[in-house]
């Protein structure tokens, strides 16, 4: 404390950097005590999410790559449109021609993991946020930090923590990705115009009812937006959780890079590039759909059974 005066004029005038505010040795000593006295509460935590990815990863890499490609551009077709069903099948069998399938099951199922955490996480913050301004204060800047904090920044607490490995790669994948769901869950429903609150209201509509049959609708897009931006961050910290020894599409990118095999490097970011545009053109078509008025009876493949039996189109769906 004696010193803790004068070294601080000398950074301020003569530019003479000193440690006086030792923040990095109090994190350290956080964290090891942390350690040291929850870390068995954090291998629980570990437990669901293992089980989760390995029973996701096991189902992916078990179907034949026809009958994913067939799910996959039923579900685009019937959820988004025939182009984009094609489009999708096209390119996840270039994937498959390029010898990465295996890995960008890998992935796929480690972004799938991740993006349901955020959603079951991130939906009751955003709408908590939504519905209280001091819960939204709160979250605010802890929102702030997760947002502009470096991605390698989570690696050391989370290793400590969790140890390396898939698990690890999930729970900082999330803490990356969930920002934009929560802010964008929030926004939306903040948005829904007090005209339609008041009628709702007005038609003894009870604050359970008024959350997710009139604020949570009209927020959806907004929503999906959300969950857009969170699968696109998840596929950008892809390569990052390699360096925990998270296999995929990333592990290969980090492989290449350290053998400078540029062929590798190319494979692995390719397939991620386009696992990218597959996963955000469907998740828009998505949206675009929920929109269109059109019941999702009448869109697609079921939508062309049903006229092919002769049954009659449901009403459209309008949106206030």
């Amino acid at each position: 404390m004696d010193t803790a005066i004068p070294d601080f004029f000398n950074w301020l005038f003569l530019n003479q950097s000193t440690e006086i505010i030792p923040l990095g040795d109090w994190i350290s000593t956080a964290v090891d005590w942390i350690v040291t006295n929850f870390r068995w509460i954090f291998q629980l935590i570990r437990v669901p999410i293992s089980q989760t990815l390995n029973g996701i990863e096991a189902f992916l890499q078990a179907v034949p790559p026809v009958v994913f490609l067939a799910v996959l551009g039923l579900f685009a077709w019937q959820f988004a449109s025939r182009g984009l069903a094609i489009f999708s099948v096209l390119a996840m069998i270039f994937v498959g021609l390029m010898g990465a399938w295996p890995e960008t099951m890998t992935t796929l199922s480690l972004v799938i993991t991740a993006v349901v955490l955020c959603i079951l996480v991130g939906l009751p913050l955003g709408i908590a946020s939504a519905r209280s301004d001091r819960v939204e204060a709160a979250i605010r800047p802890i929102l702030d930090a997760m947002q502009t904090l470096p991605a390698f920044v989570y690696l050391v607490p989370v290793v400590m923590l969790f140890g390396t490995g898939k698990v690890p790669g999930v729970i900082v994948t999330f803490i990356f990705a969930v920002p934009p769901l929560i802010r964008l869950t929030n926004i939306g429903i903040r948005q829904v115009s007090l005209e339609t609150i008041e009628a709702a209201q007005s038609f003894g509509s009870t604050p359970g009812q008024m959350l997710w049959e009139v604020q949570v609708p009209l927020a959806m897009p907004t929503i999906l937006a959300g969950i857009n931006q969170s699968i696109m961050l998840a596929l950008s910290m892809v390569v990052i959780a390699s360096l925990i020894a998270v296999e995929g599409l990333g592990q290969m990118v980090n492989r290449g890079i350290g053998r400078l095999d540029v062929g590798l490097a190319a494979v692995g970011g390719l397939g991620i590039v386009i696992m990218a545009v597959v996963l955000d053109r469907l998740t828009q078509g998505i949206g675009k759909s929920s929109q269109s008025g059109v019941s999702w009876q009448d869109r697609g493949p079921v939508g062309a059974i049903r006229k092919a039996l002769g049954k009659r189109p449901q009403p459209p769906t309008v949106t206030p």
